[in-house]
């Protein structure tokens, strides 16, 4: 078997990482007159990085980020200095996912919160988690286009059991009648069993306002909050910064 058919082999047994190396690994295996155990190393380990490079673009498309350029590496911690960082960088090591931990991140509009949202949900894949991201009225519009088409049982069940789901900006849009109700379901059933982030630029006391249901976001909080990381953003915002730089301009 020539080299041309030792790749061809190699892609259909689905071994593409090794096939893509393998004259590059055994031109270096002569040069460097290497073993034929660190040779076969060599492109195993090949093959394992570009499986791990799939798996990791494979669901950070199925986790749905809006942003997928917002990673902790791409944020200012000093344009609000008195953020907790301590807590963000906690958080990116994604073990208050494995323990079915929550996370509430507060501030005014363009403080950050969605920036960071994204950027732990990134870090928690990077970490073996799976991730869903919606933006608040995105997450309860589907839902109810799900019970108008009949799936609302199924949906529901990817959304409360994926590891980590981030709930964006929760405040920004007017939500339907039964926001409440729906959120209040999704967090019952990941209560204790998976982790939820939820963002929003109105604080936890509007809430009943915000939703029209009083009772139904205090039942909403109580399990939040009982196992909540809470992250104060601000109280500077980065769009009326970028809103004075373009006037001084």
């Amino acid at each position: 078997m020539n080299l041309i058919e030792l790749q061809r082999a190699l892609r259909q047994l689905r071994c593409s990482g090794m096939a893509a190396g393998l004259e590059t690994r055994v031109l270096q295996a002569q040069t460097e007159r290497q073993a034929p155990i660190d040779f076969l190393s060599t492109l195993v380990q090949d093959e394992l990085l570009r499986r791990q490079d799939r798996l990791l673009d494979r669901r950070i498309k199925q986790a749905g980020f809006r942003d997928r350029g917002k990673t902790l590496d791409t944020f200012d911690f000093d344009f609000n200095p008195k953020m907790n960082r301590r807590l963000v960088f906690e958080l990116a090591t994604g073990r208050f996912v494995a323990q079915h931990e929550d996370g509430l991140f507060l501030g005014r509009p363009g403080t950050g919160k969605s920036h960071l949202a994204q950027a732990i949900g990134f870090a928690a894949i990077q970490q073996g988690h799976r991730v869903l991201y919606r933006e608040a009225h995105v997450l309860l519009d589907e839902l109810a286009d799900a019970q108008l088409a009949g799936t609302r049982k199924p949906y529901l069940a990817h959304v409360t059991t994926v590891p980590l789901l981030v709930i964006d900006d929760l405040g920004m849009k007017r939500l339907p009648h039964t926001a409440a109700e729906d959120l209040l379901e999704i967090v019952m059933r990941r209560y204790e069993r998976a982790s939820t982030l939820i963002t929003s630029n109105r604080p936890v006391e509007d809430w009943g306002k915000l939703l029209g249901d009083t009772a139904a976001v205090t039942a909403l909080l109580d399990r939040l909050l009982h196992h909540a990381h809470v992250l104060t953003c601000g109280p500077k915002s980065w769009r009326t910064r970028l809103q004075g730089d373009h006037s001084r301009s």
